[in-house]
This record gives structure tokens, sequence and C-alpha cells, in this order.
């Protein structure tokens, strides 16, 4: 299956003091989605979804959900992914808000649970029956549009994060999505509902107060979405020839990629880039630079690309510190730049025919690192 092309971004092509210091910026791919096929998002319109929602989920203001808050009553998760100004002359769908304008985009939580189980499953085989599909798999997801993979990644991501998180975690209360689903806040009071002795039916109760919780007092009275900060590295061999690639255990024998692992409290991106090599592979790294990022949503890390290198006799493979990687190996820079020139076609997704080589294909952070390395980026000279 070709790959999509990676995205763009705007005013690249304008000269400017840093682009010339340091090149152009480089960018990433994604900066179970409802689809059409493994390349194309499927959208759906309002009136299809709108068994699931209320009328107009957003009649009340922020202030008035809070006050007419109630934790029995539970309803599907609905996130509000922006406007796409670059369409706001091609559809009809055109939302004019203020000094604004584009069309609107959403994702709503399917799954069938809770009092629209029925209607959830419903409209699932609905949609299967219209030819659409939920892709499942990472892989599926790299093969999508960079424009649509963006989407998904918020949409994924920001719905992953409420789904996890119904609870204050400072008093563990239930709390409220508000903003549009990039926030939850945890109500000073709840209109819960009540059941009598003599019958089964809820029946309202008066807004009771709840319990104290420490949000509600300063600053600290949101909760927002978690973004997991992962550092993933081209580490270069002292003599500039080699880079160490790793396997881990569950891959096959001859896919190897960049060695990753997330940054812990307290820590800066370089000395997890030095930390994690050493765990991983026992190799000692010295300079490291900061390339490029990518949003990873599985479910919430960001990718902080780097390229490193390690000191003169700090090249020894020592795979004892951390059980992790089934293998970690050098390879020369022109063995390199073929498995990448290989991965320019279906990538992961291609059989594994031979021995050679295989890399990630250029939708990851991982490819993009190893050949900027092969391509010179260690050779850039400053051009301020």
């Amino acid at each position: 299956m070709p790959q999509p092309d990676l995205p763009t971004i705007r005013h690249s092509d304008i000269d400017l003091t840093l682009s010339r210091r340091f090149g152009r910026e480089p960018v990433n791919y994604f900066s179970a989605p409802l689809a059409e096929g493994p390349t194309k998002l499927a959208f759906t319109c309002r009136k299809d979804i709108q068994r699931l929602i209320s009328d107009d989920p957003y009649k009340k203001s922020e202030e008035e959900a809070i006050l007419a808050y109630n934790s029995t009553a539970w309803v599907p998760q609905l996130i509000f992914l922006g406007l796409d100004e670059r369409e706001h002359q091609k559809h009809d769908d055109v939302l004019r808000w203020a000094s604004y304008s584009g069309v609107p985009y959403f994702a709503l939580d399917v799954t069938p649970k809770g009092p629209i189980e029925a209607q959830a499953k419903n409209l699932i085989q609905e949609l299967i029956a219209q030819g659409k599909i939920f892709l499942e798999g990472r892989l599926m997801h790299l093969s999508l549009p960079a424009h649509e993979a963006a989407m998904y990644a918020q949409a994924s991501a920001l719905t992953d994060w409420n789904v996890r998180n119904p609870f204050c975690a400072s008093c563990g209360q239930p709390t409220l999505s508000i903003q549009g689903g990039t926030k939850r806040t945890c109500p000073p009071t709840d209109i819960a509902s009540a059941t009598t002795s003599s019958s089964a039916a809820p029946a309202p109760r008066p807004n009771s107060n709840r319990l104290p919780c420490p949000t509600r007092k300063g600053i600290a009275n949101l909760s927002f979405p978690r973004t997991d900060p992962t550092v993933i590295m081209a580490i270069l061999s002292a003599d500039s020839r080699h880079l160490l690639v790793g396997r881990k255990r569950q891959w096959p024998e001859n896919l190897f990629s960049a060695l990753a692992g997330f940054v812990e409290p307290a820590e800066s991106v370089e000395e997890a880039v030095r930390r994690e090599a050493w765990e991983e592979s026992g190799v000692t790294v010295g300079r490291v630079v900061i390339h490029s990022s990518q949003p990873w949503p599985y479910p919430a890390n960001l990718m902080i690309g780097a390229i490193a290198q390690t000191i003169p006799g700090g090249e020894e493979v020592v795979l004892k510190h951390d059980p992790e990687l089934g293998d970690a190996k050098w390879v020369g820079l022109d063995e390199v730049k073929t498995a990448l020139a290989e991965a320019e076609g279906d990538g992961l997704r291609e059989e594994l025919r031979d021995g050679n080589l295989r890399l990630p294909p250029k939708t990851t952070i991982a490819n993009q690192l190893l050949k900027a390395v092969v391509e010179g980026f260690s050779d850039i000279t400053s051009k301020m």
C-alpha cells in the first residue's frame, strides 16, 4: 500500500533568519477512526448521529452546564476538533462566529454503553452497511492522508483522555467534560438522581453541595488533557560512520528502528536521551541535538526526536540494563540509506521477505531522524 505524503506547514517558503540558520522546519506525520478504507477517513453528518446527542449539546453556557450537572445523566463524549478555515467557501455547512469562519469538525465516542447502547449499536450497523469500517491497530492509521491523520490523532487523544479520567484526581468525585471536550472540571454541586424505597424510578432532588475539592480553589480548577513526553533518537557513532538501531523482542528478526523511551519527572530531553540510550543499549551518548517532534496518539505520546552521538569508546552495545530490546546493533550509513529507500514503499506493511535491514515507513519520526542523519544533518554548518 503506497504511503501518504508528509504534511507541509504554512509560510515555509518565507525567507527567515532561523530558516537560514537551521534549515526548513521538519514536519512529521500525525501533526479506531471511522473510515472508508485504510487510506481515507469517513465523515458523517449531524443528522446521522442526532439520536445519540441532544438537539443542541452546546446550548448551555459553561457556567450553566456546571450548575446543572447531574452525575447520573450519562451522555456520549463529544469533542470539538476546530474549524477548517480552508473549506469555508467549499461547503454550505460553514460556521461564522465573530472573526472566525470555517467548516466545524467533531468527534463522537459511539461506544455502545449506558442509555445509548441500543441506538449506538444500530448506528454502527448502519455505517457498516454503507461500506464504512472502524479501523483498528496502529499500522492502519499510518496510511491516512496527513491532514486526516492529524484530525484522527487529535480526536483519538482527547476521546481517550476523557474516557480514562471520569473522576477527579484530587477528591475522587465524578467530573464534567467542558470546553468542547478539552478540559474537565469538578462541579461544586450535583443534581443527582435519588431512588426511594417505594419506587425504582429515579426522582430528581434539589441541587446539593458536593464534598470539598482542592481544584475549586486558586487556579488549579481544571483538569487538562495528559500528554506523555517521549524521546526517540538516531544515535550516531563517534566516527560518524554508523547508526545504532534496536529491535523489540516481539518484532521480526530484521525489523529495526530508532531507540526511544519516556521522559522521567524532572529530567531534560537531552538527559532522557542519554539515559534511555544507556539503559536500552549500553552506549554512552555525548552531544544531543533536538531535531523535530511528532504526536503519537497511543494514547497520548509526544515523540521528541533527537540526533545524538556517542563519545569515543562509548559504542559497546550492552543489553543487560533493560530487557526491552531483543537486539541492538551498529549499521553503516550506506546500509541505512538502502533500507530507508525500501521503506519508501510499503514500509512496515511490506512483507519481510529477505534478511536485509528493514526500517519503519516515512510516516514515522524514526524514519525521518535516520533519514536526516544519512542526508547530512550531522554536517550542518551555521549560515546565520
